[in-house]
C-alpha cells in the first residue's frame, strides 16, 4: 500500500518551546492512522503543521510525493487535505447547510471520463453523501447551527471537511467533550468514512476508543515517537496500556 502522506524529521517550535522534535510518520493510502498522547505530546501541533496552519521549522511534510511543508492553508485544501479543527468551530449565525456549503467553497466543475461535471453537481453529489453518512443533520439542515447538541456539531465539522472532497481527512480531537455513546456512534462513522475509501489522520487523547477503528497508531510523548504500531499490538501491551493509553 503506498503512502499518500509522509512526514520526514519533522521539526516545530514555538520560540522556546519545542513541540515536535524530528518525528517520521507514515499515512498509508486508504487507512485510518492515529497520533495519540497526552495533552502536549506534539500531536495537534502536528497535524496543523499538515494542514498549514502551523508553521514547520524544519523536515518534510510529503503529500503525494510534494513537498507542502509551510504552503498557506488555502493551497493545502485545493491539493485534497482538509481538517476538522479542535473544538469544532462551527460558524455561528449560519443554518446547518449554510455550514456544510462553507466547506465546498474550493469546488470546481471538473471533467470525469470525458463528461464534464459541473461544481453544483458536485456540491449536490458529496452534501448527499454527508448527509447519508449524518441524517441528523439532513434533519436539522434549516436550523441554526449554533442550536445543535456538542454531538451534533461534531459531525457538522466532520461534514463540512467532507464538502471539500478531500483525499485525506485530518480529524483533532473528534471525541473531545462528547458522551461515551456520542463518541462510539461518531467513531462508527469515522471507520465507515475510511472503509468508502477516505483515508483519515487522526489525533485523539481517547486512545481506546480510536484504536478500535485504526490501522495503525503512533504514541507522542513530548514531541517525540515513543512507540509505534497496529492497534492490536498497542492494546496487547498491557504496560504501554497503563502507562500512555489511559490504563
Amino acid at each position: 500500500m503506498n503512502n499518500i502522506l509522509e512526514i520526514k524529521n519533522l521539526e516545530i517550535d514555538y520560540g522556546i518551546v519545542k513541540a515536535v522534535k524530528g518525528i517520521n510518520i507514515e499515512v498509508p493510502r486508504g487507512s485510518i492512522v492515529a497520533l495519540l498522547g497526552a495533552n502536549g505530546a506534539g500531536k495537534t501541533s502536528t497535524i496543523r503543521s499538515i494542514s498549514g496552519m502551523t508553521k514547520v521549522k524544519a523536515g518534510e511534510i510529503l503529500f503525494n510525493g510534494e513537498n507542502i511543508a509551510n504552503l498557506p492553508p488555502y493551497k493545502i485544501v485545493q491539493k485534497g487535505i482538509m481538517q476538522s479543527p479542535e473544538g469544532r468551530l462551527i460558524l455561528q449565525g449560519l443554518t446547518v447547510e449554510e455550514n456544510l456549503l462553507v466547506g465546498a467553497y474550493s469546488i470546481k466543475s471538473c471533467v470525469i471520463d470525458g463528461e464534464k461535471i459541473s461544481r453544483n453537481q458536485r456540491i449536490k453529489k458529496t452534501l448527499r453523501e454527508v448527509y447519508n453518512y449524518f441524517p441528523i443533520l439532513e434533519k436539522r439542515k434549516k436550523q441554526q447551527a449554533a442550536t445543535l447538541s456538542g454531538g451534533e456539531q461534531q459531525m457538522l465539522a466532520i461534514g463540512r471537511a467532507l464538502m471539500a472532497e478531500p483525499e485525506i481527512l485530518l480529524l483533532d480531537e473528534p471525541s473531545l467533550g462528547l458522551a461515551p455513546l456520542v463518541i462510539k456512534d461518531i467513531f462508527s462513522i469515522i471507520k465507515k468514512i475510511k472503509e468508502d475509501g477516505k483515508t483519515i489522520l487522526i489525533v485523539e487523547q481517547n486512545a481506546r476508543q480510536t484504536l478500535k477503528i485504526v490501522d495503525y497508531a503512533y504514541v507522542l510523548e513530548v514531541g517525540k515517537i515513543k512507540t509505534s504500531g497496529t492497534a492490536s499490538d498497542l492494546l496487547s501491551n498491557d504496560e504501554l496500556v497503563n502507562a500512555y493509553l489511559g490504563g
